[in-house]
């Protein structure tokens, strides 16, 4: 523990620069500035004691990569020296393929990222990437604010597009996404809880004031949603409906953050520009190549020529096609925004204090349960942080290594506020007191996609678990068939196949659209459609390309006797609903909520479970409970096909035979479930559970199903 006066003389000698640039040595750690911080307020509790090993474990491993432990991987964190075995396992984890994943999801709530809006499925597969490939996060949110092009084939626009390119409604959400900001209340007036004018909001707003949503079509098909620039604003003042709104004239963008001042003062500034000098990349060199929107506006010019009076398809680009396949879609993108450049520079830029403190809130917030400033995106005078130097020094550091987010993340879980226990069984007053002081761990559930994971990894449904053939059942399948084109009303019902689907045919009807297809099963609420992120970037590199070399012009004659001869072949197709028998291998695998359709459909376990559908502006997770969330873990598949126990399990030789070692098998049952060693208590209730039923292989089911349902499998320890 240091001393107030040791504190005043670190603080002054590392937040003036009078080390040399970069000593780590001089610079205290965060539970040191915490400590220091606490005394100075008065605090004189004492803080709770750290979590053990294997509570540290499954802490860190949820956190991290969105999952419990395996089995596998608690034996190695155990074999590690005690000493180092925390160390070592953050570093494995922060290079896990899963921290991509698990991080992916933490921006998708940050930025509100969703499937279904413009260019939203290529946006999150881009952030997905960056957050694999460690891309700053200053560099991530710059090209966020400033992106322009074509949905899709420029991922990064579907943060402009997701809200329509609206500039009063991307001023509000770019100010609170990425500074803590407010400002949108100042859209009608000033302000009434802070500083923000309503001409602070209008400043703000003008600089998405020249970008406009626009839909680039050929005869009626959109090729495409992309932004471009006017050439004036559309952001006035004063307000329409103003006393004087005849004098209204476009509004000159201005940014409402001041910087932090004496610049050659600021470490974090220098020990930036030193990391960053090291391996400095040349300025990407403007192309001048035409924008595929040029070459898209001229095709569509030759086809206007056309004049030899043909039917049918015209394939009129081929003069364009040779260009298209070589064009740089990054390179020539639909005209930039200079105004939403200039203000991603001016967010990002490191002396701007609300830039850093609101991402390392966040963090902060999602590791250790709450944040310096609640609720997180609420920056305010009249909300201040209740620890306002360790949030700065969080902040400062994660400036001065970069903006990583890794650093920051691995900085938190290695402090001793992140690894505290819980307050469970102290007086209400006193246990509030320990956690808004991050003396004591508050109470976390697990987010909903991490719930999902570490059903699947207790239960061993990410893979196979029952030999081929071992669970046939036989399910009957309502399906819609077409009738004979001939006439003919009969189906030839023999002729449908009943043979059993294998493990592999099962398992990708059931994670594919096939499994929305039959009226029987409609959408499965309990599986995941995993998307392949780097499928996703792929495609929408080559659609536009695609989409030139496939596009057909026709005239409107054409196009409306191709309406009606559909119509016609609709009217004449009639269908028939009949009932199927299939014998199916119930032996079920379980794709990653991770990367599923984000957000999920309506009902979708992630979705009873807290996820929202990131619509609304600030919306959090709903993290109490309730009676629908209850029965879905008592009675869904999910968790029952997770309690199973399959003949391909670890688990399975202690139950198995004549002479079954209940204890062994109970003891790894809460290893692989809790992630702890059972009580001599555990032991005596897992026998009884195994004694009720009519075989150990049931009792063993019996018993995983009540560890899964159990509040110690849900929260964090």
């Amino acid at each position: 523990m240091i001393t107030s006066s040791r504190w005043t003389i670190g603080l002054f000698v590392a937040f003036c620069g009078i080390v040399s640039v970069g000593s780590a040595a001089e610079i205290p750690s965060l539970d040191e500035v915490l400590q220091a911080e606490l005394e100075r307020g008065g605090v004189d509790s004492e803080p709770l004691s750290p979590v053990d090993d294997l509570a540290y474990l499954r802490r860190v491993s949820v956190d991290l990569i969105g999952r419990i432990p395996t089995g596998a991987e608690i034996d190695e964190y155990m074999a590690w020296p005690k000493s180092v075995r925390r160390q070592e396992v953050v570093e494995k984890l922060l290079q896990h393929e899963r921290f991509s994943d698990r991080w992916t999801a933490f921006y998708a709530d940050l930025l509100r990222l969703r499937s279904n809006a413009e260019g939203g499925a290529a946006l999150i597969a881009y952030v997905h990437n960056a957050v694999e490939e460690g891309m700053p996060y200053d560099e991530l949110a710059r090209r966020l604010i400033s992106s322009g092009g074509k949905a899709g084939a420029v991922p990064e626009v579907g943060f402009i597009l997701g809200d329509d390119a609206d500039p009063m409604a991307l001023a509000g959400i770019t100010s609170q996404v990425f500074m803590g900001i407010r400002i949108s209340c100042a859209q009608c007036h000033d302000h009434p809880f802070d500083k923000w004018t309503q001409k602070d909001f209008y400043g703000f707003a003008a600089y998405f004031g020249k970008t406009r949503r626009q839909e680039r079509r050929i005869n009626d098909r959109v090729l495409g949603v992309y932004t471009t620039e006017l050439p004036q604003s559309t952001v006035m003042w004063p307000p329409e409906g103003a006393a004087d709104t005849e004098k209204r004239q476009p509004m000159p963008p201005v940014f409402p953050i001041s910087f932090v001042e004496e610049e050659s003062r600021y470490r974090p500034l220098a020990r930036l520009n030193q990391l960053r000098q090291k391996d400095e990349a040349p300025e990407p060199v403007a192309s001048n190549e035409p924008s595929l929107d040029d070459l898209l506006a001229g095709a569509a010019k030759k086809a206007e020529r056309q004049t030899d009076g043909s039917l049918g398809s015209l394939d009129v680009f081929d003069e364009a096609k040779n260009d298209v396949r070589g064009i740089d879609l990054k390179a020539a993108a639909y005209r930039n925004s200079e105004l939403r450049a200039k203000l991603a520079e001016l967010i990002t830029d490191p002396r701007n204090p609300y830039f850093s403190r609101s991402f390392v809130n966040r963090v902060w917030a999602e590791l250790v349960g709450r944040g310096f400033v609640e609720p997180i995106d609420d920056f305010s005078e009249n909300n201040p942080a209740t620890h306002p130097e360790t949030l700065a020094f969080l902040a400062d550091e994660f400036v001065a290594n970069g903006f990583d987010l890794r650093k920051l993340v691995k900085m938190i879980v290695l402090s001793d506020a992140y690894r505290r226990s819980r307050a469970d069984g102290l007086p209400e007053a006193e246990r509030l007191a320990l956690e808004r002081n991050f003396q004591a761990a508050p109470m976390r559930r697990m987010i909903s996609e991490v719930l999902y994971d570490s059903i699947i990894t207790a239960g061993h449904l990410f893979e196979v678990k029952h030999p081929e053939g071992q669970n046939l059942k036989t399910v009957w399948k309502e399906s819609r068939l077409t009738k004979k084109p001939s006439g003919n009303d009969s189906i030839d019902l023999a002729a449908i196949q009943t043979k059993p689907k294998t493990n592999a045919a099962m398992s990708k009807t059931m994670s594919g659209p096939q499994a929305m297809s039959s009226k029987q099963s409609g959408y499965d609420f309990e599986k995941a459609i995993e998307i392949d992120f780097d499928a996703v970037l792929a495609d929408a590199k080559t659609e536009d390309a695609i989409e030139v070399e496939q596009m057909t012009v026709k005239t409107p004659e054409e196009l409306e006797a191709e309406r009606l001869a559909n119509e016609m072949k609709r009217q004449r197709m009639g269908y028939v609903d009949v009932f199927t028998r299939a014998i199916v291998d119930d032996n079920p695998v379980y794709s990653t909520a991770m990367r599923m359709q984000s957000p999920a459909p309506d009902g979708h376990f992630v979705r009873v479970f807290g996820q929202t559908d990131r619509n609304e502006l600030g919306a959090e997770r709903d993290q109490s409970p309730t009676m629908r969330q209850a029965l879905m873990i008592l009675n869904g598949k999910l968790t029952n096909e997770a309690a199973r126990v399959g003949e391909l399990e670890p688990i399975y030789p202690y139950i198995s035979g004549e002479s079954p070692d209940l204890d062994s098998a109970i003891r790894l049952a809460y290893r692989e479930i809790l992630t702890r060693k059972p009580t001599k208590s555990d032991l005596e209730n897992g026998r009884e559970v195994i004694g009720f039923a009519e075989t150990p292989k049931q009792g063993l089911a019996d018993l995983r199903w009540v560890l899964l349902n159990s509040h110690e499998f849900r929260f964090l320890p």
